[in-house]
């Protein structure tokens, strides 16, 4: 698992001199990961126990891993300027999102979702938990009517009301104003899955509603410290602990939304400098960053 995503600016003193990569050293330690890849056998045991190993991970790290993101406000600053808004988080983990962000905007409900059972119950658990403006449930992105629980909550039944159904089959809960995705796609097997998630995504949302997106993005500097033997397929990557990771160009990013009506407002690479200074790291990190508007239907 990558901490570095959320360690940036540690300490303050002798600041090591930034780690600098060429184009020429990204393509030998890419040429050096494809030399050993894990075996058809691991990765499908990889993408059976994606649950377990996710439950495992919030079980070890319980809510120490990751910090509040704070940050998001200041990014997503639509949300502030709405009344009253529904906000979907996909992938909530333990709150370190949604917390803050009910803390800075009154009128704010949140619906939360994660593939982990644990990592909700770290959420129901959390002493800022106030049912009457957060409703948190597990959910499986890439599954197919996997938010059908929004029928059921409460604060957002009347939006559900006006679902919409398309040839019969697919329903558009039109539950959310803003929906967040921050780090979790990454987390899911490109190609099939990915669309299911993004498909599933667009059906959650408003007409005229915003999807937030933050992730990992090509040739990051976590990409580049994966060793041989961790290589799952191209730009997917198992984890020590088998969590996997993906990624991710602005141009594909764009590509999954608008093929489900999801019209990019922005999409590009961002860039962070780490500095850990206890552990001597001065790196620049790489993320792919957008917002999306949902189309009317």
């Amino acid at each position: 698992m990558d901490k570095l995503a959320d360690t940036e600016n540690e300490g303050a003193e002798s600041i090591p001199e930034p780690k600098l990569i060429s184009e020429e050293e990204i393509q030998e330690i890419l040429a050096r990961q494809d030399g050993r890849k894990v075996t058809p056998f691991e990765a499908t045991k990889l993408e059976k126990e994606a649950k377990k190993n996710w439950d495992l991970f919030y079980k070890r790290n319980e809510t120490r891993f990751f910090k509040d993101r704070h940050w998001t406000l200041q990014e997503f600053e639509e949300v502030s300027n709405t009344s009253n808004p529904v906000l979907l988080e996909v992938g909530c983990g333990c709150g370190n999102f949604i917390f803050p962000m009910l803390e800075e905007v009154p009128g704010l409900k949140v619906l939360a979702c994660d593939f982990s059972p644990r990592a909700v119950e770290f959420v129901k658990s959390h002493e800022n938990y106030d049912e009457t403006r957060i409703r948190a449930f597990v959910c499986d992105i890439t599954a197919k009517d996997c938010f059908s629980p929004l029928e059921e909550l409460a604060f957002c039944k009347e939006k559900v009301k006006e679902k919409t159904e398309e040839n019969g089959v697919d329903v558009h809960y039109n539950a959310a104003d803003f929906l967040s995705m921050i780090f979790v796609l990454s987390s899911i097997s490109p190609g099939q899955k990915h669309r299911d998630a993004i498909e599933n995504i667009s059906k959650a949302v408003k007409p005229g509603g915003v999807v937030f997106f933050r992730d990992y993005g090509r040739h990051d500097m976590a990409q580049l410290r994966f060793k041989g033997g961790k290589k799952i397929d191209e730009n997917f990557y198992a984890r020590r602990d088998g969590t996997r990771a993906y990624y991710f160009t602005p141009e594909e990013v764009i590509s999954l939304f608008e093929n489900v009506g999801l019209a990019p407002l922005s999409c590009d690479f961002v860039h962070r400098r780490t500095v850990n200074v206890k552990e001597g790291i001065n790196v620049e990190r790489t993320f792919v960053q957008g917002k999306f508007i949902k189309k009317s239907v």
